[in-house]
C-alpha cells in the first residue's frame, strides 16, 4: 500500500500523545497493591507490615530510589525493617506514592513530618509545615517553635517567630511560655522585633517566668533582668512597680541595672553615654498599616479621609473617615491607636481630638486641646502624646500641651523657645524635638528639645537648611528632616541629626520636591506621603533605604492630593488557630 513517498521526511510519522495514561495508571497500581498482586517488597515497621512495588517506591520517594538504584543490600531482600518512622506515617506515605494525596490532620501532622523528612519527601514535609502555620496559636506557638527547630525547618521556623513577634503579649501569658528554659527565654526577650505596648510587657512576663519556679529560678533573674529594656520604662513605673519587687532589691546585680535606668532618666546630659542595646526601641522593623489622615482633595478643600497602606501588599486601601474634615492635622500613636489633633477644616482652626481603634474600626471624640491648632507638631513619648505650636487663626505658638491617653487629661507644660507654625516634632532618646517652621515672619533652621524630667527646652545644633512644612521622624535613634519650603524654593533634601554626634549630616535627596510631606518610620524605613511641589498637590510616595541610601516610589495614594498626617499602627495580622 502506498501511502505517500513523496511526503517530506518530517512527514512521514505522527506522536500519538494520550495524556490521561498516568491519571488512569496510578488508580490502577492501587488497586493492584490492595489486591497484594505484584507487590516484590514488604516494609516492617514494628510488628506491622506494608506491602508494596518497588519501582512504585522508588520512583515517587527520593529515600527509597536511593536505596533500591545504590546496590544496596535493601534492593534484594524481599522483606525490610525501618526503624526511623511511626507505623501510621509510613502507611499515609506509602498511599502517597500511589495516589499524590495524603491527609493531614492535628493527630498525624507531627509523625508525618518526620516521616516525610526521614524519606526526603520535601513536598509533604512543606504541607505539613503549613499546616502547623495555620494553626498558631498563643497557647501553641512556642511548642511548634522547638518542634521546627528539632526538624531544621526554616519555613516553620520562621513563621512561627514572626507570629510570636507579633503576639508576644499573649505568647507569654501561656504555659508553654512558663515552661521555657532559662536558655529558651533568654533567647526570645533578648529579640529586637518584639511587638509589645511598652517594655512593661517583657518586665512582667520575666516576672511571671521567674516566680513560676522562683527557688530554682530566682538566681538566674539578675541575667534574665539584664535583658529587659529597664531605660525605656516610665520613672513612675520604674518607681512604683520595678523598684519595689523583692527579687529586684536583693540583688546587687538587679539594683545597678535599676540604677542604669534611672540615670537614663535623671541625667539626660549623659544619654549619649548611656546608650546600649536596652535603651533601644522594640519593634523598628516589624511592619506597621500606614495610615494617611485628612489632609486635601484634589480641588484643594480638607477632607476626612483616611487611606491606609499595607507595605506587604503594596496597596492603599480606604479606612474609616474621621468625623471631621481636618487638613494640616497633627497625628500621633500610642498603644495601637491613633490620635488626631486639631488642623482646619476649611474655615477654622480646631482644638478637636479624634480617637481611632483598629480593634473595633471606629473613631472617638477625645478631650479637646486648650486652644485651637492646625500646622500643628505632634509626638508621642512615654505615655503621653506632645502637641506642640502650630497656628490658631492668628497667630504661631509657642505653647505646648501634654496628653495622656490613659486619663484622657490634657496639662499645659514649658512652652518652646521659638513661636513654631509649619514646624516638624519627634521624640527619641526619651526628649521631645522640636525643628524648623516659622513664625510669621522668619522660616527657621532652628532646633529645640523639651526635657520632660525637668520641664524645660534647651536648644540644640541647627539643621543645615531653614524649612518650615517639613517632615520629621525618628529612626534608630537618629532624627531625620526631609523636604519643606525654605522661603525660596520647594526642597527634596533630607537630613539627619545624630544626637550622640550632636551633628546634622545630608543623605539622598528624595525624587521629588515636597512641602507639607508627611514622614513615618516603618520596617527600618522612611515613607515620605504626599506633599507639594511648588505647582501641584502630591499623591505620590517615596521610601527611604538607610542601607543602600536610596529613595525609590511605592504606590500613591488613591483618594488624597497631599496635606496628611501620617502614623503607623504596628500589624496585628496574625495567623488565625483553626484547632
Amino acid at each position: 500500500m502506498d501511502l505517500g513517498e513523496s511526503l517530506e521526511d518530517e512527514q512521514k510519522f505522527v506522536i500519538y500523545k494520550y495524556d490521561d495514561l498516568f491519571s488512569e495508571s496510578f488508580p490502577l497500581m492501587k488497586e493492584i497493591r490492595r489486591l497484594g498482586k505484584l507487590t516484590d517488597v514488604t516494609l516492617k515497621v514494628e510488628e506491622q507490615t506494608f506491602s508494596a512495588h518497588r519501582i512504585v517506591l522508588a520512583s515517587t520517594i527520593p529515600y527509597f530510589y536511593a536505596m533500591f538504584t545504590n546496590n544496596m543490600a535493601e534492593s534484594r531482600i524481599k522483606e525490610i525493617t525501618m526503624k526511623e518512622i511511626e507505623p501510621s506515617a509510613l502507611e499515609s506515605l506509602i498511599n502517597f506514592a500511589y495516589s499524590g494525596q495524603v491527609r493531614i490532620d492535628n493527630q498525624n501532622v507531627q509523625s508525618l513530618m518526620v516521616g516525610a523528612s526521614f524519606l526526603q519527601l520535601l513536598k509533604v514535609r512543606n504541607a505539613c509545615a503549613d499546616f502547623l502555620i495555620s494553626r498558631f496559636h498563643p497557647h501553641n506557638v512556642l511548642g511548634i517553635r522547638m518542634f521546627g527547630n528539632t526538624m531544621s525547618c526554616t519555613h516553620l521556623i520562621q513563621a512561627a517567630e514572626k507570629y510570636i513577634d507579633q503576639n508576644f503579649t499573649k505568647v507569654s501569658q501561656s504555659d508553654e511560655f512558663l515552661a521555657l528554659d532559662f536558655d529558651e527565654l533568654i533567647d526570645l526577650i533578648k529579640r529586637d522585633e518584639l511587638n509589645v505596648i511598652s517594655e512593661e510587657v517583657i518586665f512582667e512576663a520575666c516576672m511571671k517566668w521567674v516566680k513560676n519556679g522562683e527557688e530554682k529560678r530566682a538566681s538566674m533573674f539578675p541575667q534574665v533582668l539584664a535583658q529587659v529594656r529597664l531605660p525605656l520604662l516610665s520613672p513612675q513605673f520604674l518607681a512604683d512597680r520595678v523598684a519595689r519587687e523583692e527579687l529586684i532589691r536583693s540583688s546587687h546585680q538587679c539594683r545597678d541595672l535599676l540604677d542604669e535606668a534611672k540615670d537614663f532618666h535623671l541625667m539626660p546630659e549623659r544619654r549619649g553615654l548611656l546608650q546600649s542595646f536596652r535603651t533601644r526601641q522594640r519593634g523598628e522593623f516589624i511592619s506597621g498599616q500606614i495610615y494617611a489622615v485628612g489632609g486635601l482633595a484634589s480641588n484643594g478643600e480638607s477632607v476626612s479621609t483616611v487611606e491606609i497602606y499595607d507595605p506587604y501588599e503594596k496597596r492603599w486601601r480606604m479606612g474609616e473617615q474621621m468625623s471631621m474634615m481636618r487638613s494640616r492635622v497633627g497625628v500621633a500613636v500610642m498603644d495601637g491607636k491613633l490620635y488626631a489633633f486639631g488642623g482646619f477644616n476649611g474655615s477654622e482652626r480646631l482644638s478637636t481630638v479624634e480617637v481611632y481603634d483598629p480593634r473595633k474600626n471606629i473613631w472617638t471624640q477625645g478631650s479637646a486641646m486648650n486652644c485651637k491648632r492646625s500646622a500643628v507638631g505632634v509626638a508621642a513619648l512615654n505615655d503621653c502624646i506632645y502637641v506642640c505650636g502650630g497656628y490658631d487663626g492668628v497667630t504661631s505658638l509657642n505653647t505646648v500641651e501634654c496628653y495622656c491617653p490613659k486619663t484622657d487629661i490634657w496639662k499645659t507644660v514649658a512652652p518652646m523657645v521659638k513661636y513654631r507654625s509649619a514646624g516638624g516634632v519627634a521624640a527619641v532618646n526619651g526628649y521631645v524635638y522640636a525643628l524648623g517652621g516659622h513664625d510669621g515672619l522668619s522660616i527657621f533652621d532652628s532646633v529645640e528639645r523639651y526635657d520632660p524630667v525637668n520641664d524645660v527646652w534647651h536648644k540644640m545644633k541647627s539643621m543645615l537648611n531653614r524649612r518650615c512644612r517639613l517632615g520629621v521622624a525618628a529612626l534608630n535613634g537618629k532624627l531625620y528632616a526631609c523636604g519643606g519650603y525654605d522661603g525660596n524654593s520647594f526642597l527634596r533634601s533630607v537630613e539627619v541629626y545624630d544626637p550622640i554626634k550632636n551633628c546634622w549630616s545630608l543623605v539622598t535627596p528624595m525624587n521629588c520636591k515636597r512641602s507639607r510631606v508627611a514622614l513615618a518610620a516603618n520596617m527600618g524605613k522612611l515613607w515620605a506621603i504626599g506633599g507639594y511641589d511648588g505647582e501641584t498637590n502630591l499623591s505620590t510616595v517615596e521610601v527611604y533605604d538607610t542601607e543602600t541610601d536610596e529613595w525609590s516610589f511605592v504606590p500613591s495614594m488613591c483618594a488624597h492630593s497631599g496635606g496628611v498626617g501620617a502614623g503607623v499602627i504596628r500589624s496585628e495580622k496574625c495567623f488565625i488557630s483553626k484547632t
